[in-house]
């Protein structure tokens, strides 16, 4: 009986001892709270698009130097890159000369005052014509090129086309109609292709299986292709829908421009029901609900390096991915903070940058600024 009575005495000793050491905690959270940096929120001004046009000016119509990624066929293969894509040759390869018409026309949409619509509008009429887009698609259609730009330049397509089809101007519809043809294309291989993927690719680089699905899911339900859509929303429930505790203290690896673990966040935030997606997140990244969550930008040391430079695509792809989900949940409002530190970091050094950076980075920095109040 003796020996009962001690335990019940040390029962309520250690109920003691715990909820003492509650209370700190809690002091020092509301002192971590008071004592985060904040950062300006960034703005997308009529003088910032200004600035930020010449960057896609500058490259989709320079066609060297230029990184073809093609498997050689034959003697034939061998060409310039205007006869191979007479539309996306510029901007160093052919995904970023697709994501450059993909800020030209958004910059255009967004600010139809801006300086140089009128170059932007000549360029655009001249290269997204019919015939040059019929060229395109040959070069998919060839049987080594099936796989070409998978899945990340076939994202970028779609989100051009995207663009064009949400655009007001009297040019928009024919340049559409003038896509659609590539548009299909690469919209069936996503279809094809996504069931023959068994696993996710979980990269951070250009075939992040997450990333393409997120735009490609984009396009589909702006343009209510319903059988793209249902592809897309199966494949992301297969692939993260039972994904834990991301590491995203692993993060970032050296040549990384886009975050595996919050590109997984953008699209499940997409196609999972909030009280789903807030289940989902609570298991999958549960630090993000923190009002103290903290991610340090990715650190650039050469940006005439094109591979180090990547780095500072990483801190706006981020910052797109933390502004979308606070902007959907407020729950995550405090994530704005750290987006604003990621484009604080990089974007200052984005205009004016060398080629390395600038046939591209001026791309994620648009689409970041396209997501502070979406």
């Amino acid at each position: 009986m003796k020996i009962y009575y001690y335990l019940i005495a040390f029962v309520f000793i250690l109920t003691g001892c715990n909820e003492t050491k509650e209370q700190p905690e809690e002091n020092t959270t509301s002192q971590e709270i008071s004592e985060v940096k904040q950062f300006q929120t960034p703005v997308f001004t009529l003088a910032e698009a200004n600035k930020l046009i010449e960057l896609p000016l500058h490259c989709v119509t320079t066609e060297y130097p230029n990184k073809l990624g093609q498997t050689i066929g034959a003697d034939t293969d061998l060409q310039p890159p205007r006869l191979l894509h007479p539309t996306f040759y510029g901007c160093f390869d052919w995904h970023s000369a697709v994501h450059g018409y993909w800020s030209m026309v958004t910059l255009v949409k967004e600010f139809p005052e801006i300086d140089k619509a009128d170059e932007v509008l000549q360029i655009l009429e001249q290269n997204i014509t019919k015939e040059k887009i019929e060229l395109e698609v040959v070069y998919f259609q060839q049987k080594l090129n099936t796989s070409y730009e998978r899945t990340y330049g076939w994202a970028w397509l779609l989100k051009l086309s995207e663009a064009l089809h949400t655009w007001d101007h009297p040019i928009a519809k024919q340049l559409e109609t003038n896509l659609e043809p590539l548009t299909q294309l690469i919209a069936n291989r996503y279809i094809e292709f996504l069931p023959k993927l068994v696993y996710p690719i979980r990269v951070g680089e250009h075939t992040n299986t997450a990333f393409g699905l997120t735009f490609a899911y984009d396009y589909a339900k702006t343009t209510e292709h319903t059988e793209l859509l249902s592809a897309i929303e199966q494949r992301a429930n297969d692939f993260y829908a039972q994904d834990i505790e991301c590491p995203l203290q692993w993060e970032p690896s050296g040549y990384d421009f886009l975050s595996p673990c919050l590109e997984e966040i953008d699209i499940m935030r997409r196609i999972l029901p909030e009280q789903e997606f807030t289940a989902w997140i609570e298991s999958f990244l549960p630090s993000m609900l923190a009002p103290t969550f903290a991610l340090a930008p990715g650190k650039v040391n050469d940006r005439t390096d094109g591979k180090l430079v990547h780095l500072d695509g990483l801190n706006f792809s981020r910052a797109w991915v933390l502004y979308g989900l606070a902007n959907q949940y407020p729950a995550f409002g405090h994530l704005k903070n750290v987006a604003n530190e990621h484009v604080a970091y990089s974007y200052p050094n984005l205009v004016g940058d060398s080629y390395e950076g600038g046939h591209w980075l001026g791309s994620f920095a648009i689409y970041t600024l396209t997501q502070l109040e979406n």
